[in-house]
Order: C-alpha cells, then sequence, then structure tokens
C-alpha cells in the first residue's frame, strides 16, 4: 500500500489528544507508522481554541500528545472561493479547503457534514469507517 497523507479534523484531535480512547490510539498508531499524518493550521488553532474554552485543565495533555508524534504542518489559506467547494457550516471551509489544497488522501472526522460531501478526494471517513477499511 502507498504511503497516505491523512489529516485529522479537530474533533479527532481531541478525541485522541485528551481523551486518548483506544479506537483513537490504534488510530494514531496505525497512521504514524504507516502513513504521513498532516495537521493544519486552522485545525491545530482551532484545537487550541476548544481546549481553552471546554478542557483549560488539558491543555498540557495537548502538549504531551504533539511532542510524541510526527506529523507535517500545512497552513491553511487565509483567502479561498467558496464557490468551488460546498459545506453546510462555514467553519468547516477552511478543513475541506486544506484537504483539497494540500492534496490530502483521507481525511478523519466525526463531522457529519463532511460525509454529505460524496468527495473522491480526499476521502472523508469516521474513525471507525477507517478502522474498517485500512487497518482491518
Amino acid at each position: 500500500m502507498k504511503k497516505l497523507r491523512i489529516m485529522l479534523d479537530t474533533n479527532i484531535l481531541i478525541s485522541a489528544s485528551v481523551f486518548r480512547s483506544h479506537t483513537m490510539n490504534q488510530i494514531m498508531t496505525y497512521v504514524h507508522d504507516c502513513h504521513t499524518l498532516v495537521i493544519s493550521s486552522y485545525v491545530m488553532e482551532e484545537l487550541y481554541e476548544v481546549i481553552k474554552r471546554k478542557f483549560p485543565g488539558k491543555i498540557q495533555n495537548v502538549e504531551e500528545f504533539f511532542s510524541g508524534i510526527r506529523y507535517e504542518y500545512v497552513h491553511t489559506p487565509l483567502n479561498f472561493d467558496k464557490k468551488d467547494l460546498y459545506i453546510r457550516d462555514v467553519k468547516d471551509y477552511p478543513v475541506l479547503y486544506s484537504a483539497v489544497t494540500e492534496n490530502i488522501d483521507i481525511l478523519i472526522t466525526g463531522d457529519k457534514d463532511f460525509s454529505e460531501l460524496g468527495m473522491e478526494k480526499p476521502e472523508i471517513l469516521t474513525p471507525a469507517e477507517f478502522i474498517k477499511k485500512y487497518m482491518q
């Protein structure tokens, strides 16, 4: 299997860094060992905003998480044409646009708005769908 470029949405990074569930640990280990993990500047900024607002005592968990993994950091374009892509929640545009412009193969998200897009690339999967398709 070729090495895939895999991007994680904010909700997945929260699960991986704050809650450290067994499922997310499996996914992170697999992606880290076999593929290229890509994190966009927008997702990173959103992650820290959510953690500071909802889980202020967990900032250290996030710092430890990122110090223990290897990833490619990409900058989310500041300007993009929304007419090229349509997604219901305008806050999701930067995530989707980053995935498209950075040639991401798979976007792992728990956000249902992404799954309704029906895009070929990036392939948009929930954690469970990713495990079933790529890890079994």
